[in-house]
């Protein structure tokens, strides 16, 4: 190859090829599916049936830009897939439907099925083909028997001689425990296949449905928990919702609204089992007042605000 380059490269040697057609002895090694055959002195050497540098050569170039354009790995696939609040942090394994190119399923991704051997109509059964450039005579291998002679395989009805095929199938995902909206998980292999290489990849972008009351601070998770005014001011112990169910909260007496207080361990689930690896369940505080339906009941707040004369703006208008 580095003597055909160095040939093209030198206006003088290919121009002494062109109108001599002799080659070079440096070149007879350039591309060894082209053989010289002899000399075929009955046909003239120049004018439109002289070989030329680039007609000798062309299979080589084409052999070479076939190698380079050739794809290794087949296309990768881009899908989403859903889950709900709770999901996305359990984690598990969810289905996936995928359209794809697969490799066929009748020939194996090869493009042929196998027959009875019949003679190649292209090489007539030689296995060799033969042209003339000038008085230079050249072979080479049958491309469409291979060198065989005979073809013992058809394209396959299948794909068309493609290999490949459109599918469309159910990819279980691996989602781990507490992924976040927005990751992108790989699945190795299961993009586009293609012919003569290994297929690409999925990758899942993971899209979270929001939650009506909890909602995430990275490991963290947040709820707002309504707490009526005499739990607030008396003590209570309630029920807090967590993923895992309902968990008792002691509200001590006096607690204000916005106050936030800690579960631990009642977050996003550890990624390795360890608990200690958990997230915490941050509760925070938001004083309900009751609905007022009697007079009676008026009449006590009035009283609760006698009794308890604060002024709870003071601090708005402080001099600073």
């Amino acid at each position: 190859m580095d003597a055909a380059y160095a040939i093209l490269g030198d206006p003088a040697r290919r121009r002494e090829y062109d109108q001599q057609g002799a080659l070079p002895a440096t070149a007879d090694h350039v591309e060894r599916r082209v053989s010289f055959a002899g000399f075929d002195f009955s046909a003239p050497a120049d004018g439109p049936t002289a070989a030329t540098f680039s007609e000798l050569f062309a299979d080589v170039f084409q052999d070479a830009a076939r190698r380079a354009t050739s794809a290794d790995r087949g296309l990768e696939i881009e899908g989403s897939l859903a889950l709900t609040f709770a999901e996305a942090l359990r984690g598990g394994t969810f289905p996936l439907s995928v359209a794809r190119q697969d490799r066929c399923e009748v020939c194996g991704g090869e493009g042929w099925t196998s027959r009875s051997p019949l003679p190649c109509s292209q090489c007539g059964g030689q296995g060799t083909r033969q042209w003339a450039r000038g008085h230079m005579v050249f072979t080479k291998k049958c491309e469409r028997c291979e060198g065989r002679g005979a073809l013992a395989s058809q394209t396959c009805r299948a794909c068309g001689g493609a290999g490949l095929r459109a599918r469309t199938e159910v990819i279980m995902i691996d989602v781990p425990a507490g992924v976040e909206a927005g990751a992108r998980l790989a699945v190795p292999g299961r993009g586009h296949a293609v012919r003569g290489g290994a297929p690409g990849d999925l990758y899942v972008t993971i899209d979270v449905a929001a939650h009506p009351f909890f909602r995430r601070t990275g490991r963290d998770v947040l709820v707002t928990l309504p707490v009526a005014v005499h739990e607030a001011v008396l003590g209570a112990r309630v029920d807090v919702p967590t993923l895992d169910g309902p968990v008792k909260l002691r509200i001590p007496p006096g607690t204000s609204s916005g106050q936030r207080f800690r579960l631990r361990g009642r977050g996003v689930p550890s990624r390795t089992g360890d608990p200690d690896d958990a997230g915490d369940l941050m509760v925070e505080i938001a004083i309900v007042l009751p609905p007022v339906r009697d007079e009676r009941s008026r009449e006590l707040l009035r009283e609760f605000g006698r009794l308890n004369d604060v002024d709870v703006r003071s601090h708005l208008f402080e001099r600073r």
